[in-house]
């Protein structure tokens, strides 16, 4: 009897132990994982901004890096990058927001297919769009200037897509779904007697738009506007397919060329750039908090209501066809480019007689291809699982506890919102180069799939957190007073509530890694090529037919897992 007594005051004493020990120990490999995963890179980047020699080598540390931020180019190309983000930027608020109205606020036919296909194009990796747009394009060949000139008979182009509008037109396939996703609930949310109110005092339609909808939308609008320009500031593809061919640089090209396509690789001033980039987007957010500080945006109170739908008569069908095209011109014509230039010898000379199906051959027989086909599947499987998971812890603490430091863990987290793909590349570079040789990371899909799960991270605390928010506590205090352990609870009544939320952060996350080129492009090395590489190397080794094959391949990867992930969410639900 006595033994049994001492041996449950012992369990007792361990199990106090380990609540006491081992949640602060867990909660401190977590901030360490972290930190590794945001700050370290961060920090690798000011160190590499500094350091006269490359990653890994002894050097000195000067502002040489800095005061070549001076340098003409470096300075157009910085101006480039502001200017094109800007302009991109600028004109997708303008039409997402339109369309926005139209989908939520008019009676527009068939609104709910025409939400689902103005979003498409977000979930599309943009280098497919990119090398569609480039045979879609091109003055000489391209398909829309050929078919101009067979039905007009001119000897000139209708478009050109290798110049700034090129690249600006590209960036606003994905900036402009991104905007939508964010002011189409703002619209739906309003509540319509302010607006009820601004025109029985006389307010015309215009002024109430710009006075009341637009002013209330303005922590939405200018929390998108930010993002897209960050977004903009990071974008890769764009800017390597329409820009460097007619020289024209902007800052993540830049980078590219001074670390990649130089007899001296210029890692200092390539380094330098990126961290400059990362203080304009900080500002940019400071300039945000301070413009909507004091103000009150209240827009939905306890009184029920239903979104005023504006009657447009006749005009319905023109804001229908407003929309509709938008998804033909950034879904069906890339995709028709595609298909179109996967079956004929060469794009740009469609003749019955050059029907073909080698470039599918080809890309069968190309090990290269499918040994980056699956890398690129184990590292988005792996990557987007590890990812929710570490979001889903972040998550847990950041809204389930009221752990002092949660606010700490919140913002590391978020940290990589802010870096662009290609300075998170340069600064795991840096990182994994400086690492003691028993951490040998560089060179591994380890390096792939650590800054994949910083980029994706994000993502996954952004989810997870909305859908914890929605579970009652007391469902959670149940399950503990029953006598489930916190990972019992975790698994069995949390994730299995929120399971459709992690279910859309996973197929999120995993189409980022599919998608991912800039941090990818800097970090690999022969054995770990993924898909979005090989496309690139395929484009620049002159075989665009076969890059059409790559990209539907990825295409048709898309859309089963979004397939897979909608029948899926929907036969949970309906056994719920």
């Amino acid at each position: 009897m006595t033994v049994a007594v001492s041996l449950e005051h012992r369990e007792a004493a361990l199990t106090h132990g380990l609540s006491r020990y081992g949640r602060p120990a867990a909660i401190g490999l977590l901030v360490l994982a972290l930190g590794f995963l945001t700050v370290y890179p961060l920090a690798m980047l000011l160190y590499g901004s500094i350091h006269s020699t490359p990653p890994g080598m002894a050097g000195e540390f000067n502002s040489a890096g800095y005061r070549a931020l001076l340098a003409p180019d470096n300075l157009q190309a910085l101006a480039n990058t502001a200017l094109i983000s800007l302009v991109k930027t600028g004109l997708s608020l303008a039409l997402a927001i339109l369309m926005a109205w139209i989908v939520a606020r008019t009676d527009t036919p068939g609104r709910g297919v025409l939400e689902i296909l103005i979003t498409l194009p977000f979930f599309i990796p943009p280098i497919l769009t990119a090398t569609a747009w480039a045979m879609l394009g091109n003055k000489q060949v391209g398909t829309i200037n050929l078919a101009w000139r067979w039905i007009t008979g001119s000897d000139g182009g209708l478009i050109d897509v290798y110049s700034y509008g090129g690249i600006v037109w590209h960036m606003m396939q994905y900036a402009t779904p991104f905007i939508f996703l964010f002011v189409v609930d703002a619209f739906r949310a309003m509540d319509p007697s302010l607006e009820e109110a601004s025109r029985m005092s006389g307010a015309s339609r215009w002024q109430t738009f710009w006075r009341v909808t637009f002013a209330l939308m303005l922590p939405v609008t200018t929390s998108a506007f930010i993002l897209s320009f960050i977004r903009g500031m990071e974008s890769f593809e764009s800017a390597v397919f329409f820009g460097t061919p007619v020289n024209i640089k902007v800052l993540t090209t830049q980078i590219f060329d001074m670390i990649t396509q130089r007899a001296q690789p210029d890692y200092q001033a390539a380094t330098a750039m990126g961290f400059a980039s990362l203080v304009l987007m900080g500002l940019l957010l400071v300039l945000q908090g301070r413009l909507l500080r004091g103000r009150s945006f209240t827009t939905v109170t306890g009184k029920a209501y239903a979104p005023n739908v504006t009657r447009l008569g006749p005009w319905r069908w023109l804001t229908f066809a407003i929309c509709f095209a938008f998804f033909l011109l950034t879904v069906v014509l890339p995709v028709g480019q595609l298909l179109l230039s996967s079956f004929f010898q060469f794009f740009g000379f469609y003749q019955i007689d050059m029907l073909t199906l080698e470039h599918y051959r080809s890309v069968w027989a190309n090990d290269e291809f499918w040994h980056a086909f699956g890398n690129t599947m184990l590292l988005g499987v792996c990557g987007a699982t590890a990812t929710m998971i570490l979001g889903g812890i972040i998550g847990y603490i950041s809204t389930r506890t009221t752990w002092p430091g949660r606010k700490l863990i919140d913002v590391l987290a978020w940290l990589p919102w802010m870096m662009p793909g290609m300075v998170l590349g340069i600064g795991f570079l840096w990182g994994f180069a400086t690492l003691p040789h028993w951490m040998p990371i560089y060179g591994t899909l380890w390096a792939l799939l650590l800054a994949y799960m910083a980029l994706g991270t994000p993502v996954a605390v952004r989810v997870t957190s909305g859908a914890y928010a929605q579970i009652a506590r007391d469902i959670e205090e149940c399950s503990r007073v029953h006598g489930a352990n916190w990972g019992q609870t975790m698994l069995r009544i949390l994730v299995a509530l929120a399971w459709p939320a992690f279910a859309v952060g996973w197929v999120l996350i995993f189409f980022g890694i599919m998608r991912e080129l800039s941090a990818s492009i800097l970090l690999y090395v022969p054995d770990t090529q993924v898909m979005s590489v090989v496309m690139l190397k395929m484009w620049n080794s002159g075989k665009p037919e076969d890059v059409s094959v790559v990209g539907l391949i990825m295409l048709a990867l898309v859309l089963l897992f979004r397939w897979v992930q909608l029948r899926f969410i929907k036969r949970r639900i309906s056994t719920l």
